[in-house]
């Protein structure tokens, strides 16, 4: 049999906003996907009417857009295996199910909610199974003809896959091994329901994964469970041959405790769970995301890639390109990755540093500009190249770095009482007057004659120069004292310090 090209898909359900362990999901079915010449196809599973929400599709495109992962097919790519939107697909389930259903492999049951209920308080731990099914209103337990009835009157009715005791199922995962399962303790899922006339993720699944020609399916170690259902679909349809190959990735943890990774964890703790802000209908962010947070999309993916997996090298910086050749996914750690939200800020601080000072400025220049800054953009290139290793984020560089573009209007307290000496006033007169006979007012001539100055003063070098910045900055930050003069000029300078002079006394 000639050997079949790689296809995997992300198939999210339009339910709310993409939690960020789908998108690493996503970035490993690409990884893969790209490494072996393969397609990567996006379909949208929205079988379930009821959690719909209809802004969550192009929330999600708009997020892989954002981060770079880019599909080959599928639903607004286009592509030959269409529709992609499974509730565009009514009409091909319905034939599966009626194959299932013709070939003994799946029954039609009645039973309402009310009487489900009923059974599971008379039934511990009841499940709708080999065992159980006997008791139960449904076509192996009914004549022909009232089921027959039973549908022409429009009674609701569901399909369920006819699991038999006695057979052992193996699923073979590419990160776990062999799995293997008894048929016996499986039950009798759903897999169609007349009321909406759609199928539930199970058969919809199988159906599109064999009809898409999907050959691995990479997916979260929360659909393991499902995975001995989803082997016993392909046999009952006779499909084995072309049944893909399953990976289930580890689980992204709490930071701290025990558990799954939660909304409830990012708000308490002070992270994003999403990769973009999050919009209730009426315009409203009801969460924030990794965009609008000010992380960069690559120091995203770098971050992702590497919650569960590693190259098992030290290297910890890859660009989605360098990524695609070292995944392997049976490298793929089986226990859950904790959720070390502290090392995406590292990773951002990383790419701030690996960005030009040119590239942060024009981030940064809006934002400059709506403080009424009118200085050139060269100017603002000047501030990033001597701040930008200060920061993990863009946004951080305004409250940092304001007194390059606006002179204090006051004075930090304790900075004051610490760095302001009986004698400051003086030595700060002093220093006015060296500085107004510089004509050079480079930062190598300013150290020059101002170091010069104070060891022919005799004054204690960290004492002038922490009263200085104190009258430059009005706080004690910033970076060297001869960067911040020599990029104020010797005008704004002095008139900063006679300011301090005459508020401080």
């Amino acid at each position: 049999m000639a050997e079949r090209k790689v296809r995997v898909r992300f198939a999210p359900s339009p339910t709310g906003p993409l939690h960020i362990g789908g998108v690493r999901t996503a970035l490993y079915n690409y990884l893969f996907a790209r490494q072996h010449g393969g397609d990567l196809v996006f379909r949208i599973e929205d079988t379930d009417t009821t959690r719909f929400v209809p802004q969550a599709e192009a929330y999600i495109i708009e997020a892989f857009n954002w981060l770079g992962i880019k599909f080959d097919e599928g639903v607004s790519f286009g592509g030959n295996h269409g529709p992609y939107r499974q509730s565009e697909r009514r009409d091909i389930y319905k034939k599966y199910v009626k194959q299932l259903l013709d070939n003994g492999k799946a029954y039609i049951a009645f039973d309402t909610p009310e009487e489900l209920a009923k059974k599971r308080e008379e039934i511990e731990n009841f499940q709708y199974d080999n065992k159980t099914r006997t008791m139960m209103r449904n076509s192996l337990t009914m004549p022909q003809d009232e089921v027959e009835k039973l549908i022409a009157d429009g009674q609701q009715y569901v399909v369920r896959i006819k699991i038999d005791a006695g057979e052992e199922v193996l699923v073979d995962d590419m990160i776990r091994g062999e799995v293997r399962v008894k048929s016996d303790i499986l039950d009798d899922k759903v897999l169609y329901k007349s009321a909406d006339e759609l199928p539930t993720y199970h058969l919809a699944n199988i159906v599109d994964d064999h009809l898409m020609e999907i050959t691995h399916v990479i997916r979260g170690e929360e659909w393991l469970p499902s995975a001995p259902l989803h082997v016993l679909l392909y046999k009952a349809f006779g499909w084995e041959d072309t049944m893909p190959r399953f990976a289930h990735l580890p689980l992204l943890l709490k930071p701290d405790g025990k558990g799954k990774l939660s909304k409830r964890d990012g708000d308490r703790l002070g992270f994003p769970v999403f990769p973009l802000d999050w919009k209730d209908e009426q315009g409203n962010v009801t969460s924030t995301g990794y965009r609008e947070q000010g992380y960069f999309p690559e120091a995203v993916i770098n971050f992702l890639a590497l919650l569960g997996w590693n190259p098992g090298t030290e290297q910890e910086l890859f660009t989605l390109d360098e990524l695609v050749p070292l995944f392997d996914i049976s490298k793929c750690s089986k226990a859950g990755a904790k959720f070390a939200y502290e090392k995406g800020i590292w990773f951002n601080h990383e790419y701030v540093l690996k960005k030009s000072a040119e590239e942060i400025a024009r981030l940064w220049e809006p934002e400059v500009r709506a403080h009424g800054v009118n200085d050139s953009f060269d100017r603002i290139v000047k501030v990033c190249e001597m701040m930008k290793d200060r920061i993990s984020f863009v946004k951080e560089l305004w409250p940092l770095c304001s007194f390059f573009f606006e002179a204090p209007t006051a004075y930090d307290e304790k900075t004051v009482k610490k760095r302001w000496k009986e004698d400051s006033a003086q030595v700060m007169t002093e220093l006015i007057g060296v500085l107004e006979g510089i004509d050079d007012f480079s930062l190598e001539n300013q150290e020059q004659i101002v170091h010069a100055w104070v060891e022919q003063k005799e004054y204690k070098l960290g004492n002038v120069m922490n009263a200085w910045r104190l009258t430059l900055v009005g706080e004690g930050k910033g970076p060297g004292m001869f960067d911040i003069s020599a990029f104020l000029g010797k005008d704004e300078t002095i008139a900063r310090m006679k300011r301090a002079i005459e508020v401080l006394g």
